[in-house]
């Protein structure tokens, strides 16, 4: 019997340190991005979960690798995310259709296509964001789409219910990613600023949330919750 992880965006940042934390718990791991994941031990299944068609090449590779298995959990990590810089009154429908491509109508076709191979044990965990049950300036697709897969992971556990899997929704605050950095333009002012607006005044680190997703999954009492990991942010 095996236990397995299926992290979507496993190449860099918090899919890398779950990919990591899950191999030394004796998981075997399976990374799904264009890239592959830096973490010896990890099997990568490199796509591009903005297009469909790869998106569906993809699901059809993970089923008939479950279905070889004895499988005694999966943890199926929502990880990937696009975050553009675009407001309300400027993004055009091409860029918000990527956006929910990757950030939604992926974890749709995952889910449509896996769960029915998952054994009770399993979990879908969401990596959120702080912006699931917020907003900022300068975000509209990425808000968007991240109180999207607050509704999908509610969704998910009624329609779950006496599966025996359970869900749940992580949701970083300002975390030490590439994706971050990439977005505030690799300011260390920003970054300062940032870090500020929490009551340790710093950045979340990737492997703390990486620990926060491990731990989820072996504890389905939180099934349906949202779990910030945020070191307390400031409230305005």
């Amino acid at each position: 019997m095996t236990q397995t992880a299926i992290i979507t965006g496993a190449s860099s940042g918090i899919g890398a340190a779950a990919a990591a934390l899950f191999l030394n718990a004796g998981f075997a791991v399976i990374n799904i991005s264009r890239r592959p994941c830096p973490v010896s031990g990890v099997t990568d299944l490199c796509g591009d979960l903005s297009d469909r068609k790869s998106v569906q090449e993809l699901t059809s590779s993970l089923s008939a690798h479950l279905k070889d298995k004895q499988l005694e959990s999966v943890c199926l990590v929502h990880n990937a995310a696009l975050m553009l810089k675009d407001t309300a009154d400027d993004t055009d429908d091409a860029s918000l259709a990527t956006v929910l491509q990757i950030n939604t109508l992926a974890i749709n076709n995952l889910n449509r296509e896996l769960l029915p191979l998952m054994p009770s044990g399993s979990s879908v965990l969401f990596v959120g964001s702080t912006l699931s049950e917020k907003a900022v300036k300068g975000a509209f697709s990425y808000v968007v789409s991240k109180h999207a897969q607050l509704g999908m992971m509610r969704a998910t556990c009624q329609d779950l219910m006496g599966r025996g899997i359970h869900t749940a929704l992580i949701c970083p605050g300002f975390t030490d990613t590439e994706m971050l950095r990439n977005h505030i333009g690799q300011d260390q002012k920003i970054v300062e600023a940032i870090s500020s607006m929490n009551s340790f005044g710093r950045l979340v680190e990737p492997e703390e949330i990486a620990r926060l997703i491990v731990w989820a999954h072996s504890n389905p009492v939180i099934n349906g919750a949202v779990l910030h990991g945020n070191l307390g942010q400031v409230e305005h």
